[in-house]
C-alpha cells in the first residue's frame, strides 16, 4: 500500500510540476506606487533615470518599464515588465537594496538633506501582475 501511495504521489508531482514551471515562466509585471509630491516630480524622474534605469537594463529578463504620474493622488506609478517571474525574482535582494540606497541618497542630496535621511519618495504599494488573455469566442 505504501508503494502505491508513493507511486501516486510521484505521478501527481510529475503531472503538476510542468504546469507550475510554465506559470512562473510567463511574463510578469511589477507594479510600484510611490508618493511623489508635485514639486518633486522632476527630481523623481531624474533619480529614476540615473539610478534604477541603468541597473534595470543590466538585469536578465528586464523588458522595459513605463512611468506614470497621478497628479490627483500625487503618486508615481511604475509598471516594470519582466520576461518571466523567475528571472525577476532571481535578482538578489542585496542588489535591489543597493540601488534603492543610491536612489534615496541621490534624492536626499538634491534636496540638501543627508544622503541617509528618510526616503523622499516612499513606497506606497507593490504588486505583481500577470498578463491575461481574452478567450476566443
Amino acid at each position: 500500500m505504501r508503494r502505491i501511495t508513493a507511486l501516486m504521489l510521484a505521478m501527481l508531482v510529475t503531472l503538476f510540476t510542468p504546469a507550475a514551471d510554465a506559470m512562473t515562466a510567463d511574463p510578469a509585471v511589477e507594479l510600484l506606487r510611490l508618493a511623489v509630491p508635485a514639486p518633486q516630480r522632476q527630481l523623481w524622474l531624474e533619480a529614476e533615470a540615473r539610478t534604477w534605469q541603468p541597473w534595470l537594463e543590466q538585469q536578465t529578463g528586464f523588458l522595459g518599464r513605463d512611468l506614470y504620474w497621478d497628479p490627483v493622488g500625487e503618486q508615481g506609478v511604475l509598471l516594470i515588465r519582466w520576461a518571466s517571474r523567475d528571472q525577476w525574482k532571481a535578482i538578489p535582494a542585496e542588489s535591489v537594496e543597493r540601488v534603492q540606497a543610491d536612489f534615496e541618497a541621490f534624492t536626499n542630496t538634491a534636496l540638501g538633506r543627508p544622503p541617509t535621511a528618510t526616503a523622499v519618495f516612499p513606497l506606497v504599494e507593490e504588486r505583481e501582475l500577470r498578463q491575461q488573455t481574452l478567450p476566443t469566442p
